[in-house]
């Protein structure tokens, strides 16, 4: 039978892996996105990212380029250059800021019986090999998710100024907002993304502020003032699931990033969706600049170490090589690296009719 070809040699393992990463990859999202760390072994446990604050910020605020107070702030940063004839100013010393994270380890199995194995007609290993797959890319999605939301640069559609008070969908007007706010942090454009291939590599994309959410906020985007579908971009190749764009921002649609469900104000006349017809359901759109994040990519045969059992493997515990297994075990961490280069929206959608 082809399923008895699988075998654990290195080669076999090797090619094993790299299926896993070829059903992987094309369902990434997220996942593809900030500075992307290769994970090497035998290097702690602990992912250390160092940044070099600019001037004039501090560790509380890496973003204060200019201190706030009355008059021309512009004029006094010119005047404290100023240099006088053979006079040697005081030197300075940079300083750098230390973000850190543990990396933890994520793993999915699956099992089957020598009679699945050796009777049934379909190729056991190879579906397996599909959804486990399809089950790293899902976990590290929403790993990503998770640690992304947790930005404290929080924007609430609306006249909402919390999760709970979200009353609104997006808006041209918080979308500037937002924009507003990473240019004053000189969050600078995303122009590259980890490439839509098993190897640890990236790939160019136009310039623009990347904004990931839920396919349910489409037509929303779709009705914004001045969107562009990215089928008629201009130039420029659109990216992976990139839906359009608006001014500055890109938009990247996902079914995997979910909402909170019941989480905002409630219902009454706003035509919001709502899953219980209660409260509406409150769905976060991640906004990046450049550098604002980094992640462990999942990239590369180092990057994974599967398992595949036949069940004519005899052992203690399976004396008659009655069972067979198939998974993975990886390792993943997020970090936020600058809060001023990201934000987090929370908006409703609008209900369709």
């Amino acid at each position: 039978m082809t399923m008895q070809t699988f075998a654990l040699t290195p080669g076999r393992i090797n090619k094993f892996k790299g299926q896993i990463l070829k059903h992987a990859v094309p369902r990434e999202v997220l996942s593809k996105g900030g500075r992307q760390v290769p994970m090497p072994k035998n290097n702690s446990d602990t992912y250390v990212a160092r940044r070099w604050l600019p001037y004039g910020a501090t560790t509380a605020n890496p973003n204060q380029f200019f201190q706030n107070g009355a008059g021309d702030r512009g004029n006094a940063m010119t005047q404290a250059h100023l240099t006088q004839e053979g006079v040697t100013p005081n030197p300075e010393s940079i300083v750098p800021q230390d973000i850190t994270v543990v990396v933890q380890q994520y793993s999915c199995l699956y099992g089957f019986t020598d009679k699945t194995y050796d009777l049934y007609e379909d190729d056991i290993p190879k579906a397996m090999i599909e959804q486990v797959g399809e089950r790293v890319t899902l976990v590290n999605e929403m790993i990503v998710y998770g640690a992304l939301k947790g930005c404290t640069n929080q924007y609430y559609a609306g006249t909402g100024t919390s999760r709970s008070t979200v009353n609104g969908s997006l808006t041209l007007g918080l979308v500037r907002k937002v924009t507003k706010g990473l240019q004053a942090n000189h969050g600078e454009f995303v122009t590259s993304v980890l490439a839509a291939s098993p190897k640890y590599e990236t790939s160019a994309v136009p310039a623009g502020y990347l904004v990931y959410c839920h396919t349910d906020m489409e037509p929303d985007i779709r009705d914004l003032p001045g969107f562009v579908p990215a089928e008629k971009y201009a130039s420029g190749t659109p990216m992976d699931n990139e839906l359009g764009k608006v001014e500055r921002f890109r938009f990247i649609t996902s079914p995997d990033l979910p909402s909170f469900q019941d989480a905002g104000a409630a219902v009454g006349s706003l035509g919001l969706y709502s899953t219980s017809g209660s409260n509406i359901d409150v769905y976060p759109f991640i906004v990046t600049a450049a550098n604002a994040w980094s992640q462990i990519a999942v990239r590369g045969l180092d990057s994974l170490d599967p398992t595949y059992m036949a069940p004519a493997q005899k052992s203690k515990s399976d004396p008659f090589g009655q069972r067979g297994y198939a998974g993975t075990i990886w390792w993943k961490a997020v970090m936020i690296e600058n809060n001023g280069w990201m934000a987090v929206g929370n908006v409703g959608v609008k209900n369709l009719t």
